[in-house]
């Protein structure tokens, strides 16, 4: 057989039989046996890198998940750059694969022939030109281990087109996947994790990607709730325990956090992180975060040990594995009752959720962006995954939103690109058609990859996009404050074709139509409820993508700091009782002044 039908019986073999991309003449070999094989499904996207997001979607939709994304020499594998950044950022595994030019033509500079893999090394976990067809079936087994060991990632094979054709000696049946490597804490490193949580007077749990990774939040939750500890899940490990849990001590930061858990956070005495890197955006000032408290990091990167600042105690093991290993020895203690008692500080942490929440209910026109998140969690229900990336949209709404399970908080967390939030969404729409998928936009990220609208008509995937526009870059307008200017992030203009925009610019609906879509435009806060149901409706019944466009007022602060987690700029009126944040997941306690702002 030739190498690539090899290769496309070994993405079936390992369980990875979902592409996206774009065909080209370089990758054409691989397209012919996809099309002969008939198991691997492929969605057409419009842009390569748009590709390379929905696979890094479809990943992170399901445990076991690998997308593929596939296009063909030149710029293609140079689209997918940001893509493979993105994923290799958040710890995601997706196999990139490129076409080439013959292996006679390299360093000749043959049309469309570039160096692929050096460029994608610095972000992937392999990058590899092949050279010759026997390597393939080695090659790509050796990318399956590498995706799946240790810290998750990228992975790019680059493919020359003679080499795709050769024909090979090979035989699906003797191929086996390659062990996965996943280091383990020992029992004695366990015990020491328990023991200092025991010699703390108020010790936290911080949850982050690494366990959703893991696939163990369900047994996160148990072990929380064994030791009954107060957990502060990370944007990454958002939903590993639901908002409502009496244990959800807020999410820290000096952006997507709540003022309760950076309260929370500070009052503690001990952090225990696991699956987390300590994130900049969410530790703030090191001396802030981490003054009179003790740290237990575990991770399964040994290089992420210490690399942010050095805790009290260490262990390389794999998220899971920790989390089972804990979960174990702590009931062994309740059963043997010397496991202390955290009711109060629970009660504590709880209190100042009660107290200390952001005012949402705004009638103002235009409308304020925390009347729109307040609706969200009213239309929305449990089931909802969110997908969204960088901007005031994703701060503000994980501020506000509410998520009650694993994987359905999908977000770009450390590279961030704009443009992320609309082919990811589609990655998880293609990976669970079932599930009601919610994305959220500002209007600068919907428009990087906005053409690619049309591969959820084309392919009849169904969402709902909710577009907050407030003809801004809204996040760097924000951060010019600091400059004292308001200089080049202004996106609106007169439309000649549609004065119905008043100033706003593009017009969103319009474009969504023309792309074979659904939309709707919001101007007033009292038919958000109305337009989110009109959305569901239409999107159950044209099976495509709906927008949902709700006109922001053009300046809105959102809560933020610059410095420590102590110090965060509360810009707008903050809730002084149940009726300033309705959608709260617990109800609110009237307070007379704004504590802990």
């Amino acid at each position: 057989m030739r190498a690539v039908d090899a290769a496309v019986l070994i993405l079936e073999k390992e369980g990875a039989t979902q592409a996206f991309g774009l065909p080209g003449a370089a990758i054409n070999p691989f397209y012919s046996a996809m099309r002969a094989h008939g198991g691997i499904r492929h969605v057409l996207a419009r842009h390569v890198e748009a590709a390379s997001h929905m696979a890094e979607g479809y990943t992170r939709a399901a445990a076991g998940n690998i997308g593929i994304c596939i296009g063909t020499s030149g710029p293609a594998g140079t689209d997918m750059i940001t893509g493979l950044y993105s994923a290799s950022a958040d710890s995601i595994p997706i196999l990139c694969i490129t076409g080439q030019a013959p292996v006679a033509k390299l360093d000749k500079e043959d049309f469309q022939a570039v160096d692929i893999a050096s460029i994608a090394a610095p972000v992937t976990k392999m990058a590899k030109t092949v050279l010759e067809a026997g390597q393939v079936p080695g090659v790509f087994q050796e990318a399956f281990r590498l995706m799946r060991s240790g810290r998750p990632g990228p992975v790019l094979i680059d493919l020359p087109i003679d080499v795709q054709q050769t024909e090979i000696e090979f035989d699906i049946d003797l191929y086996e996947p390659l062990p996965v490597a996943r280091p383990e804490a020992t029992r004695e490193q366990l015990e020491a994790v328990l023991d200092l949580i025991q010699s703390a007077e108020k010790p936290v749990l911080v949850a982050g990607g690494g366990i959703i990774n893991a696939d163990a939040a369900e047994d996160f939750q148990r072990l929380a709730e064994t030791l009954n500890l107060p957990v502060v899940p990370t944007l990454m490990g958002w939903g590993i325990i639901p908002d409502d849990h009496p244990l959800h001590a807020g999410m820290v930061g000096l952006q997507t956090s709540h003022r309760y858990g950076n309260e929370n956070l500070l009052a503690s005495d001990a952090v225990i992180g696991i699956g987390n890197r300590w994130a900049n955006r969410h530790t703030g000032a090191l001396d802030v975060y981490t003054r009179g408290r003790r740290f237990v990091h575990i991770d399964i990167e040994p290089t992420q040990i210490g690399r942010v600042f050095t805790p009290d105690l260490g262990i390389v093991s794999d998220a899971g594995a920790a989390v089972r290993g804990l979960l174990e020895l702590a009931r062994e203690r309740a059963a043997a009752g010397s496991l202390a008692d955290r009711s109060d500080w629970v009660a504590e942490t709880q209190e100042r959720k009660g107290a200390l929440q952001r005012k949402t209910n705004f009638d103002n026109v235009p409308i304020k962006p925390q009347r729109v998140y307040q609706e969200m969690n009213r239309a929305f229900g449990e089931d909802t995954r969110y997908v969204t990336t960088i901007g005031l949209s994703q701060i503000a709404g994980a501020q506000l939103l509410h998520v009650y399970k694993p994987r359905h908080w999908i977000n770009a967390g450390q590279a961030g690109p704009l443009g992320w939030t609309m082919p990811a969404a589609l990655g998880v729409v293609v990976a669970d058609p079932t599930a009601p998928v919610v994305a959220l936009s500002g209007d600068y990220d919907f428009q990087f990859l906005i053409e690619e609208l049309a591969v959820g008509a084309q392919f009849k995937l169904p969402y709902v996009h909710v577009l907050v526009n407030n003809s801004y870059l809204g996040l760097i307008r924000q951060a010019q404050r600091g400059f004292e200017m308001d200089f080049h992030v202004q996106l609106g203009f007169d439309n000649v074709n549609s004065p119905e925009t008043e100033g706003y610019g593009v017009d969103h609906v319009k474009v969504a139509e023309g792309l074979g879509c659904k939309a709707i435009r919001v101007r007033e806060a009292g038919d958000l409820a109305g337009a989110f149901a009109e959305a569901k409706a239409l999107m159950a019944e044209h099976q495509v993508p709906v927008v949902v466009e709700v006109i922001l007022e053009r300046v809105t602060n959102i809560s933020m700091g610059g410095a420590g987690i102590d110090a965060i700029n509360e810009f707008e009126d903050l809730a002084s009782g149940p009726d300033d944040a309705p959608t709260a997941t617990i109800p609110m306690t009237p307070v007379t002044a704004p504590a802990g702002a």
